[in-house]
């Protein structure tokens, strides 16, 4: 795989909004519509991601409060175009790397409904932890649900990055 995690733009959003529309997805993966997109990928405080493979993009992540004075980054949502293929991980593998490296932040945190094993499964992999059900907190198709919180700290991070298996060289 040749993977690139680039800063998305406006002429990103229609390949965003298709795959945030992805089959199965209505029930895990939350969408907006262009207008909202439009809005959030220049205020300031979403950054957009795109995963590229090659040049073909392969998913994408929305984060919310990049950069915050709280030092509190939030994944808002992540999807890729093919699940099941390591796609997920590789990208949200980036994009840990891009908030603890271009930001300040302390915290990366990311929610997900309970019953989703397979993201649970994904975001474990990457180095965060789940803290525990936030009641209520997540309004998805008009009905509030649970969500499960799950975190990964900059010393975490930090220590995951120093235990890495290094490249040999050439």
């Amino acid at each position: 795989m040749d993977f690139q995690l680039l800063r998305a733009t406006e002429t990103d959003l229609p390949f965003i909004m298709a795959t945030e529309r992805g089959e199965g997805y209505d029930a895990f993966v939350g969408r907006w519509d262009e207008a909202r997109h439009r809005e959030a990928i220049v205020d300031g405080s979403h950054a957009y991601f795109v995963g590229v493979d090659g040049s073909v993009p392969i998913g994408f992540a929305i984060l919310r409060q990049w950069a915050s004075v709280e030092r509190v980054t939030l994944v808002k949502r992540i999807a890729v175009v093919v699940p099941g293929q390591g796609h997920g991980r590789v990208l949200l593998s980036a994009v840990v790397d891009r908030v603890f490296v271009e930001t300040d932040a302390h915290r990366l945190c990311i929610g997900l409904f309970p019953d989703n094993h397979r993201a649970r499964r994904a975001y474990e992999a990457v180095g965060f932890t789940a803290e525990g059900i936030a009641r209520g907190s997540a309004f998805f198709h008009g009905v509030h649900r649970d969500e499960l919180v799950m975190a990964q700290l900059r010393p975490e991070w930090e220590q995951r990055r120093s235990q890495a298996p290094k490249a040999s060289p050439g």
